[in-house]
């Protein structure tokens, strides 16, 4: 029996609804937003109408009363077309909005997540820093509290969905003072768009990711109130650290539907490329390239999965999380590569989804931990 034929049918039906419209409204347009690097405005409001952005919050605060895992498989599903539009969904909830969900107010959560459950905002997860990236400890961004309201300076950089036209605010870790044994003390920030001193600097000329929103972000005595404070004052860190052990089974399951994708490409491309009279999917040197696609893929989907339950049933799953993230990574960097040269000059060209793929995946080793720390977050928990 299949993995899919055991998944409870709401969850089916919602793949499939989602595979649909990454087929019908995602691929049409993702070659022109690609070269064109623009935003896909108008494919996110239709993904905020479908209710993809509401997926795993309360119907109290605008959501669909569903979890995580529907939300990974709907990434996944975005992803096999167009990763560009895949981040924009996961890191508009696993990084921009489920911080707020997670460890806001009430006033925060009924102020802030309506927008952006229903996809009409987008929020930023501001975390890395040009000298604080995988040791996000380091962080040097200040927040610093004058006559009740933050004074917020410092900088960002590689953050996702921070400079779009319906980008409402970014939450930042910055040091708001020092601990009793010497340590910074980092909290978290809600920074709304439009706060004076907070600038999104110039978008980045990217490898890959294209039509995904990413800018460095500048604060520079930006004020907010006191009551922006996300949190618990001091646990800015601790806080955006388990965002990001959720945010890694989204990423696997982003992962997993690149490396799917380049499969579906390469069977496609297969049975179709003829060479020396007969397709070149009748060649095994071909057939097994693609077999051991399909192979990686499944690993990717498997460990995800398994990350999944164990984080639904309320269990520890960091390591398994962090293994998803690794397997998942490296099977979409290594599947885009073989997709590519099974298409062969064919796969240079960047209208070919392949081609899209190989520049894109790369960053799916580097970005939410890179496959370094997803190493050594699995050694750790194996008492190393």
């Amino acid at each position: 029996m299949s993995i899919t034929a055991e998944i409870p049918s709401e969850y089916l039906d919602l793949k499939d609804a989602v595979a649909d419209f990454a087929q019908q409204v995602v691929a049409p347009v993702a070659v022109e937003h690609d070269a064109n690097h623009t935003f896909p405005y108008e494919v996110v409001k239709q993904m905020g109408e479908m209710g993809l952005f509401g997926l795993p919050f309360s119907e109290e605060h605008g959501g669909g009363g569903a979890d995580y895992f529907a939300l990974a498989l709907a990434i996944e599903e975005l992803a096999k077309v167009d990763q560009s539009i895949a981040i924009t969904l996961e890191a508009g909830v696993s990084l921009g909005a489920m911080p707020i969900a997670r460890f806001g107010t009430e006033e925060q959560k009924q102020r802030h997540l309506p927008d952006l459950t229903a996809g009409r905002a987008l929020a930023g997860f501001g975390l890395t820093e040009p000298g604080a990236g995988s040791d996000a400890g380091a962080t040097a961004t200040t927040a610093k509290l004058d006559g009740g309201q933050w004074v917020v300076n410092g900088s960002k950089q590689f953050i996702t969905n921070s400079g779009t036209d319906i980008t409402s605010l970014v939450t930042v870790t910055a040091v708001t003072g020092t601990k009793a044994d010497g340590r910074k003390e980092i909290s978290t920030i809600i920074v709304p768009s439009g706060t004076p001193g907070f600038t999104a600097e110039p978008a980045y000329n990217k490898v890959g990711w294209n039509a995904s929103d990413t800018h460095p972000l500048t604060f520079m005595d930006a004020t907010v109130p006191e009551e922006n404070l996300l949190g618990e004052r001091g646990r800015g860190y601790a806080n955006f650290l388990s965002v990001l052990d959720e945010g890694r089974i989204a990423i696997a399951a982003l992962a997993t539907g690149a490396a799917q994708g380049c499969v579906d490409e390469s069977v496609k491309y297969a049975k179709e490329r003829q060479s020396f009279g007969r397709p070149i999917s009748e060649y095994q040197s071909i057939s097994f390239a693609i077999a051991r696609m399909e192979a990686r893929a499944h690993a990717a989907r498997t460990a995800y999965y398994h990350a999944a339950s164990k984080m639904l049933a309320g269990e520890p799953f960091k390591k398994e999380a962090a293994i998803a993230k690794l397997v998942a990574s490296e099977a979409a960097m290594d599947n885009a590569r073989a997709a590519t040269q099974i298409h062969g000059g064919y796969g240079f060209m960047n209208e070919y989804t392949v081609a899209r793929h190989y520049r894109d995946s790369k960053i799916l080793e580097i970005g939410e931990g890179t496959t370094e720390v997803q190493l050594m977050l699995i050694a750790r928990e194996l008492g190393l």
